[in-house]
């Protein structure tokens, strides 16, 4: 083997090994059924101590849907429920705290003697242990009224089962309880009192909502006489006597009036003007003939009749000139007409042109007397519109204040006929009766739940106890977390009183023991074949472990076949006087590094079995300077020369670094761990700690295994055989290390 086969892991395996799991709990068995007894015994103690629990259940209907007698649905909810959220809601309505305190004060059940704290009975556990080991009982019967009392609703809370009955409007509330009736009793109170407060809860809001309409009303009623009042005081501060229809009428038909009579007055100030304006120009010098052929003064009716009339003599006049002579009077009275009318024609035009000015001078004030009237009827029409604006914002205020009035007051009527007609939420289809047997406790069950629990509990434990437990349990585990070679496995051996486990291989080597260390020294001797002189040094972790048992055994098995040496270099605890049979205060290792003595005086020949120890002497201040001194490697090199094998036993590594200082001038290193003691992670730190300096390690040693129980346990060493475990040293060794 290499010096330094095999590294160490730096973590574990976490496989699961249902194997591992397996032989963890087989070795715990024992402890799992003492557990699983207990429980069981307890349990059944317990269970036969228990009193009988009776169960009552009422049945309750819930009816969402009530005739609607009318119309008002604010003041409650009535169509509530036709959804699975109002029996949801009415479900833990019946389970409410509120509703239980108020059936805990109704049963007055914080008197009652289950429930009483007060009036409790001690247990049998109180009975057993001594006076005042528990101290429940005084606090209870010095708790408050108010302590107790939620006490009482916390247990009827617990008792208490609601279950909805499904595609139904059902619910069944029941309740346990050791007392028959009490059992049959608070089911009842329940459906009732969850059936009366349901009443006083709509009541009270039937109540608060009449009472807020009342208030509502009384102020609508004011809000409506004071509207009609300022409404009236309107119309007679204005005096409008017709609706807005009808007051209107009179100042519109007068509006068009005037506007119509105005057109006509411009159209004819129009006529009038441009009459005038023609008989200006016909009036000037030079124009009168031309003042008749105006239009104007043709259509003028007085001007057309003297026009008419001088027509007529001239016509009576041509008559009388075809007719008569020239001096024939009816000729001279034609002429004399017809100059009458044509005189009269022009006096007429004459006296037209003249009225023309004045025609036009009343036209003009004729339209403007019109348009003062018309612009006065469109003030008076604009002042009314906003009057009757006003007064359409009196009457809205009227029409909005009498319908909410109005609607006020028919909802409280509505309220207070709802008020007299109640109906209830609920109604109980089946009473509770009182049971006649029990439906628990089932002892049975609760003797086999308590059972499977501690199994379970135990079976937990075992494997919380492997799954904590970090020691090295075989040389599997060794390999595997230490990461050397496996050189031997030496199992737990006892020793007859007298005897000493250090010449052990010496006093009989026809045991598992011998074998053992045989083995070892064959690991030992195969490492390194090239180098025929060997230096081992013998350690471990933590002290006790056996190093001076497997360092001086090794030592004897060497020495059966060449010439060994058996150094002690413990030199704070050394353990090597039962080899040299209890002799004390010889020099030794410590002599020779500080020149105390002589190398022949410090060899000292154990009996004969060809092998010689050099003690450790008197145990010096300072073990490590020596250790680590040039003085001492020149020992070492000159018994190296004399002996074939070297075998040092050395301090543990985990304490002091003397094994470090002795692996310098070692060959082959041999750690040493004790099977179910020492923790791999220690192991693990120490030959880490022995490689960073370099030692040449070989392998490891698990020392003191039980065979038997390893096998038993874990299966791994069937091989050893029988023979073996019933030598005569039976399976385990006593003594100090």
């Amino acid at each position: 083997m290499p010096p330094n086969a095999g590294a160490p892991p730096e973590r574990d395996d976490e496989t699961l090994d249902l194997v591992r799991y397996w032989r963890a709990v087989n070795r715990n068995k024992w402890r799992i059924i003492a557990l699983v007894a207990a429980v069981g015994v307890l349990a059944v103690l317990i269970a036969n101590s228990m009193p009988p629990v009776y169960r009552a259940t009422a049945t309750i209907l819930i009816e969402p849907n009530k005739p609607k007698i009318v119309s008002i649905e604010e003041a409650y909810n009535i169509a509530a429920g036709m959804n699975r959220e109002f029996y949801q809601t009415q479900f833990e309505i019946l389970k409410s705290r509120e509703l239980v305190a108020k059936l805990v004060k109704k049963l007055n059940l914080t008197e009652h003697r289950l429930f009483d704290p007060r009036r409790q009975p001690p247990s049998v556990w109180q009975q057993w242990l001594p006076d005042g080991f528990f101290s429940a009982p005084a606090k209870a019967a010095q708790a408050s009224p108010e302590a107790v009392e939620q006490g009482v609703i916390r247990a009827v809370q617990g008792g208490l089962n609601a279950q909805l009955v499904r595609n139904s409007q059902l619910i069944r509330v029941s309740f346990e309880s050791t007392d028959k009736e009490l059992a049959a009793l608070i089911p009842n109170e329940l459906a009732e009192l969850y059936i009366d407060t349901d009443l006083e809860a709509r009541m009270q809001m039937t109540q608060k909502a009449m009472a807020f309409l009342n208030t509502q009303s009384g102020e609508l009623r004011k809000k409506l006489i004071d509207s009609e009042q300022a409404l009236q005081a309107f119309r007679d501060r204005e005096r409008i006597l017709d609706t807005k229809g009808l007051s209107q009428s009179g100042a519109t038909r007068q509006l068009e009036e005037i506007s119509k009579a105005l057109l006509e007055a411009r159209a004819r100030r129009a006529d009038a003007e441009n009459m005038y304006n023609q008989v200006s120009v016909a009036l000037k010098p030079g124009s009168e003939a031309s003042l008749q052929s105006l239009p104007a003064i043709q259509k003028h009716p007085l001007v057309q009749r003297f026009r008419e009339a001088e027509l007529e003599s001239e016509k009576r006049l041509n008559e009388a000139v075809k007719r008569y002579g020239p001096e024939h009077p009816k000729l001279i009275a034609a002429e004399s007409d017809l100059k009458s009318a044509r005189d009269n024609l022009r006096r007429q035009v004459s006296a037209v042109a003249q009225t023309v000015t004045r025609e036009v001078e009343v036209a003009r004030a004729n339209e403007q007397s019109l348009d003062r009237a018309l612009s006065t009827a469109r003030a008076e029409i604009q002042a009314l519109n906003r009057k009757e604006f006003q007064l359409a914002a009196l009457e809205r205020d009227v029409a909005t204040n009498r319908q909410l009035y109005e609607l006020f007051l028919q909802r409280f009527k509505e309220t207070n006929i709802q008020n007299d007609i109640r109906s209830t939420i609920a109604r109980v289809v089946d009473a509770a009766v009182i049971p006649q047997f029990a439906v628990g406790p089932n002892k049975r069950q609760t003797v086999v739940l308590s059972v499977l629990g501690a199994l379970l509990l135990g079976v937990f434990l075992a494997l919380l106890i492997e799954r904590l437990d970090n020691t090295v349990k075989s040389s599997h585990e060794l390999e595997s977390k230490l990461g050397l070679p496996t050189l031997g496995v030496v199992q737990h051996t006892k020793v007859a009183r007298g005897q000493h486990i250090e010449r052990l291989f010496l006093e009989d080597g026809q045991t598992s023991f011998a074998e053992a260390i045989r083995t070892i020294r064959s690991g030992v001797m195969l490492s390194a074949l090239d180098n025929p002189k060997k230096i081992v040094v013998v350690t471990s972790s933590l002290p006790k472990e056996g190093k001076t048992t497997i360092a001086a055994n090794l030592a004897f098995a060497l020495g059966q076949i060449k010439k060994t040496l058996l150094i002690d270099a413990d030199m704070r605890r050394p353990r090597i006087g039962p080899v040299l049979g209890g002799q004390k205060a010889l020099k030794g290792l410590a002599e020779l590094c500080s020149g105390e003595a002589k190398l022949d005086e410090c060899v000292y020949p154990a009996g004969n079995t060809g092998v010689h120890v050099v003690p450790a002497g008197k145990i010096p201040p300072n073990p490590q300077e020596l250790l680590a001194s040039q003085r001492f490697a020149e020992i070492i090199r000159q018994l190296s020369e004399r002996f074939d094998f070297i075998v040092l036993d050395s301090p543990p590594v985990q304490l002091v670094s003397d094994a470090v200082v002795l692996s310098k001038v070692a060959t082959e290193v041999v750690y040493l761990v004790k099977a179910d003691e020492t923790p791999y992670p220690l192991a693990r730190r120490g030959i880490r700690k022995m490689r960073r300096a370099s030692a040449p390690l070989i392998g490891a040693v698990l020392n003191e295994l039980d065979v038997l129980r390893a096998d038993r346990y874990y299966g791994e060493y069937s091989g050893y055989g029988k023979r073996y475990y019933a030598r005569r040293y039976g399976y385990g060794y006593t003594g100090k290390r």
